[in-house]
This record gives C-alpha cells, structure tokens and sequence, in this order.
C-alpha cells in the first residue's frame, strides 16, 4: 500500500515510545506480519547470499510472500467485483510472476515494501483513534451536583443538564461549562484559551469543561449540555478536519486505477496475443513477465522515498519530527505561517519584565517585600517574583499571618509591615486620591501588553511590579526567514487578550493580529486564509490549538511543553522548541522535492527505454532486471545525499 502510506501520516507522539506503545503497536495485524515478512527476506536474502541450497532460500522468499502478500492480496481481490484494480493487487502479481521465471528475490522485495507500508498505515489510523480518546480524559468523569434542599451528590458527568447546580472544590477540574454563581478562585484554562497565566473568576464569568480549579470553591450553574462543551467540540472538529484532509487521495487512487489497468492490459494482451498468432508458450511468458518487472513501480517508489526519509532523518538530528514522508513533501507548498502565542512564540512562563516603585520607594526594597509576600504562595505570578528576586540575589524575609485570596492576591505581615501583593482590584480598598497616580501605572503597564502586579505596604501603594511572557529567543529572526521562504509574512492567532498579542507581535515582527479566540475561531480563522488560496501551516503547543493544527494543511507542534494531544495531531514536532528549525524545515522539503523530481525523470526514463525495449525488440530477462534494479540504486543513491549535514540550513 506505498500510496497509503504517503496520503496517511502516521501520528506518532513528539516523546519516547514506552513499553506500552510498543505493545500498543505490536498489537495490531499488519505491525506482526510486517516484521515476519522483513525477517522472512532477510533470512533469505543471509542464505542466498551464503550459497546455500537453493530450496532453503527459495522456502523462506515464498513464506515472506505469504506472510506479507496475503492480506493485500486477499484485499485486491475482494475489491475486483466492484470493478477496482488497485497498484497493491498489481505488484502482488507482479511478485508472483518474478517468482515463475526464477526471479524470487524481487518479488519478495516487493512484497516487503508493500507489508511494511500497510503496518505504516494501520499505526496511523491507531494512533488518530487513541489521540481523541485521550482528549476526552481532560473532562473528569464525576461531578458534584447540589440538590434543591442543599445536599451534595456525585454524579456522572455525563448526567449532568443545562441548569444544573454544581460545587468545584479546589484543585478539581471542572466536569461542564457553567457559569459562576458563587466563589472566587484563579483557573487555569491554558488548555481551552491559551492563556498563559490562571483567570481569576468571580460569579458571572464562563468556567470551561476540562480546565482546572485553582485554590478556591466555585459554585457554578451549567449552562450548556456536556455533548456541546468547548472541549467536546474540540474532538468533534479534530475528528472533521482529519477527515477532511483525508480527502486529498482521491487523485492518487485515480491514478493507480490507470496505472494497473494499463499495465495489466499490456501484460495480458503481450502474453496473450502471441499466442493466438501461434507463438511458443516459454518464450512468451518470459517476454510478458520481463514486461511486469520492468514496468514495476519499484524505481518510481525508491525515486520519491529515499529523498524524503533523508530528509526527515535529517531533520531528526536537527531537533526535528517529521512524521510521514507525505508531511515532508507538503512542507514545501508551505505559503503562510500561522504561529499560536504562549509556549510557541513564547516561552510560556512568566517572568518580571520591570519594577514600577512609587515616588519615594526603593525598586529593590518593593520587590524584596513582594517577594517575601509571595513566598508561601504557589501561584505562578508568586513563583515569578519569587524568581526575580533570587535572580538578583535579595535576601527573602520569612513571612507570617499570610493569608490568600482567591482571584485577588496574598497578604502577610514582614518585618511588621502588612504587605499586599496581587491584582490591579487592591486598589479599589484604597481611597482614589490614594490609588490615583498607581492606578495610571497599571494601565501602562497592560498597555504594554504586561500583566500588573500591585504591591500595597501599610495602606499605601508602594509600585507595580509589570510581569509578562517572555518572547523567544529566535522568534523575530524565525518571522523574518519564513517571510524570505514563504512571500507573505507570518499572522498571530492567540486566545490572549488584544493588548498582549500586538505586544508580542510586535517584538515578533508580525502584522496580523487575531486575539481572544477560542478552539473554533482559531479553526475558522485558518479557514477564512485557506479560502484565500493560502497553504497554511500552523505552529503551536496546547490542547486548544488541536482542532486548528488538524484543520491546517500542515501542523507543527513545540515538543518540549506541547500537550499530548497537540503532539499526536501535529504533522511534525520541533522537539527542542527551537523556531529556527521551520524555515530550516521548508527549505529542506524543498531540495527534496527537486530530488524527487530529478529522480522521477531517472525512474521513467529507465522504464520507457526498457518497456520500448521489450515491446519493439528482444529484452533478455537479466538484463532488464539489472536495467530494472540499476535504476532503483540510483535513484536510491541520489536521494541519500539529503541524509548530509551540510544540508540543513539553519536561522540564527
């Protein structure tokens, strides 16, 4: 099945395979035949090559054939009622009729290569399956439902019906979306939106299925059925977008079609009509399987494949996934670049990007007191100036009486000062004469697309402390090359808020910003540039950019922070979360493909002169097999020289 494998990328994870990956795959058919057969054919090809007798080694080709011949076989014969001749069916036959003119070694080749693309295929369509269910694992499977009189129970989460009340304790995830009635706690949503830091909600705000619950209770209402949630629907658009791609093979089928029938005519009608003018049966078989050999895809597989699996290799020791041949031949159509924000274009951690002391107030004593107030606290704003104030060596003073509020932030008394740290909402305690002049540095500081930090000493607010997430090292530079490569320069599409994502586009060299959206909107975005024309490849890390990464012609997926999901629905994983490596990645699938079609012209220049040669004269059987296997070396050989280091390209 070598077109199968080429239109269905199999969608192995960015990390080590486990023993139970390993079994995982072991489990399935055509995996257990696929390394009979390989071991079959290089048992055979130890005995040939050993000169033993040649009923041992003609035992163990025709056990490869039937190992790894039957199911496809089987599958090719089963399809010719409904009037389908596929290349599969075709190369069976072909290895077959090698086999009955004493070319045994040939057939079992090819029926190693179809085997083991068939095991390609079966992993891809294991692996799709398994990367959805384990979407489905982020939404708990109970919930707890409040009765009218007051009293708890828990319940299934899929019982659970518009209208229904729920409680959410700390540290749980929410089993629906549903509105907050009551409570106050920070969530963490990154899996839905995207945001990089947890959302304080208070009662009226949207609670997603999913998303994890901070250190306070919420008492929310749900608002709409669990088949209808944000993360349900996730599955439902990576399932369509899947299907959508897989569309793509209809020409491909179309052209084995042809290509068989044809061949198949030509065969049958030079074996058959000979004989009808009274010619020999030996001498006719001979020519008419010469013909099948030499009219065989082999040269034509190896001319594609050698080039692209270099590639990919190389690419591997680059830092670089590339998961299916398929994927690195379609980079290079790459047009448009669209890259997701936090944990792709930045590192997805926030850290202290400037002090902001009131008049009179030493920078070094506000964050060393700040630090101090945050010290007991495990929030990743408090791990951020905890950080920072390690960083510039600031001896932390212990803190006592602390005391955290959901959704607003930490006080504690330190060296007998009452220090507050936390959201911009401190401020409303204080009298606006008082808060006036903080208050303006805070709008600054979110202006600057940085999330503010208030810290208020004794009633008195002593600065604002300006965190954000930090831009990659190489983002600027990675915009600038895939704008030389692609002609059009890269767009943004974030679940951040607006003042955030033109911060970072900004410093990233990018124009279009899209902020504030969902799983969906990022979908319908790509969808709105395909229509365009546009061949899309988007990069991003996180469950919500899934539906997106599938929807795409191509995804990329940062290894290192990625979530599983977004590994598995990825078509390449940049490992070391190095964003250098896309334009690298393009250019490199680009020299493939001129490889691909300088070989392709070797490949069918090699079968027309040897089809014309056997047709219009007399093609002797050795030497059409050398011409045959001669051009699959050298084709095979070309391809190889992707495999040198001096042909990845890298962005500094």
């Amino acid at each position: 099945m070598i077109s199968s494998t080429l239109s269905s990328p199999p969608v192995i994870s960015g990390r080590p395979a486990g023993p139970g990956l390993v079994a995982r795959f072991w489990s399935l058919a055509e995996v257990r035949w696929a390394a009979i057969a390989t071991g079959l054919f290089a048992l055979g090809g130890v005995a040939q090559l050993l000169e033993s007798p040649p009923a041992l080694w003609w035992a163990l080709y025709l056990a490869c054939y039937v190992t790894g011949g039957w199911e496809p076989a089987l599958a090719g014969l089963r399809a010719l009622p409904e009037r389908t001749l596929d290349v599969d069916l075709l190369m069976i036959v072909a290895a077959v009729g090698a086999a009955s003119i004493g070319q045994v070694f040939d057939g079992a080749l090819l029926i190693v290569i179809f085997a083991t693309s068939g095991a390609l295929e079966a992993v891809a369509t294991a692996r799709t399956a398994d990367s959805v269910r384990a979407l489905l694992d982020l939404a708990p499977e109970r919930a707890t439902r409040l009765l009218p009189d007051g009293e708890e129970e828990v319940i299934e989460a899929a019982d659970l019906a518009v209208d229904d009340i729920i409680r959410i304790r700390p540290g749980e995830r929410i089993a629906a979306d549903a509105l907050v009635l009551d409570g106050a706690s920070d969530v963490e949503q990154a899996t839905i939106t995207g945001e990089p830091l947890p959302v304080a909600k208070t009662a009226g705000d949207e609670v997603f299925a999913g998303t994890l619950n901070g250190t306070g209770s919420l008492i929310a209402q749900v608002h709409r059925p669990v088949g209808e949630s944000v993360i349900a629907r996730i599955v439902a658009l990576v399932e369509k977008a899947s299907a959508t791609k897989a569309k793509t093979q209809l020409f491909i089928e179309k052209v084995e079609q042809w290509y068989s029938v044809a061949v198949v005519v030509a065969t049958l009608a030079l074996f058959g009509v000979p004989l009808a003018l009274g010619a020999e049966l030996q001498p006719t078989l001979l020519r008419a399987m010469t013909f099948m050999i030499v009219a065989s895809p082999c040269a034509v597989v190896l001319a594609t494949m050698p080039p692209l699996l270099s590639a990919i290799a190389l690419a591997g020791r680059n830092g670089v996934l590339v998961k299916s041949a398929l994927v690195m031949e379609r980079l290079a159509d790459t047009s448009l670049v669209a890259f997701d924000k936090t944990g792709t274009l930045t590192t997805g951690s926030p850290r202290l990007a400037g002090v902001h002391a009131a008049a009179g107030v030493d920078t070094t004593e506000l964050l060393r007191l700040a630090a101090g107030a945050e010290d007991p606290s495990e929030h990743p704003l408090a791990v951020a100036v905890l950080t920072a104030a390690q960083e510039r060596g600031l001896p932390v003073p212990p803190a006592g009486d602390f005391d955290s509020t959901p959704g607003h932030g930490v006080t504690a008394l330190i060296e007998g000062r009452r220090v507050a740290v936390g959201r911009p909402s401190l401020l409303d305690q204080l009298p606006d004469h008082v808060a006036a002049e903080t208050r303006h540095v805070v709008t600054h500081v979110e202006g600057a697309g940085h999330t503010a930090v208030v810290v208020v000493v004794d009633g008195r607010p002593w600065g604002v402390l300006a965190l954000a997430d930090h831009i990659r090292s190489r983002a600027a530079a990675t915009v600038e090359a895939l704008t030389a490569l692609t002609g059009a320069t890269p767009v943004l599409l974030t679940g951040d808020n607006l003042g955030a994502a033109r911060h970072l586009a900004a410093e990233a060299g990018i124009a279009d910003t899209y902020a504030g959206l969902l799983p969906a909107d990022k979908v319908d975005r790509v969808r709105h540039v395909q229509a365009r024309g546009q061949r899309v490849l988007l990069v991003g890390d996180g469950v919500n950019d899934a539906p997106a990464l599938a929807t795409a012609e191509l995804g990329v997926a940062m290894g290192r922070q990625g979530s599983d999901l977004a590994l598995q629905t990825a078509d390449a994983v940049l490992v070391r979360d190095d964003l250098s490596a896309l334009p690298a990645m393009i250019a490199l699938s680009r020299r493939a493909r001129r490889v691909v079609k300088a070989n392709l012209l070797i490949a069918a220049a090699f079968i027309i002169v040897l089809v014309t040669w056997d047709l219009t004269g007399h093609l002797p059987l050795p030497l059409g097999v050398a011409g045959h296997e001669g051009s699959t070396v050298i084709v095979g050989l070309n391809g190889l020289r992707l495999l040198r280091q001096s042909g990845w390209r890298q962005t500094t």
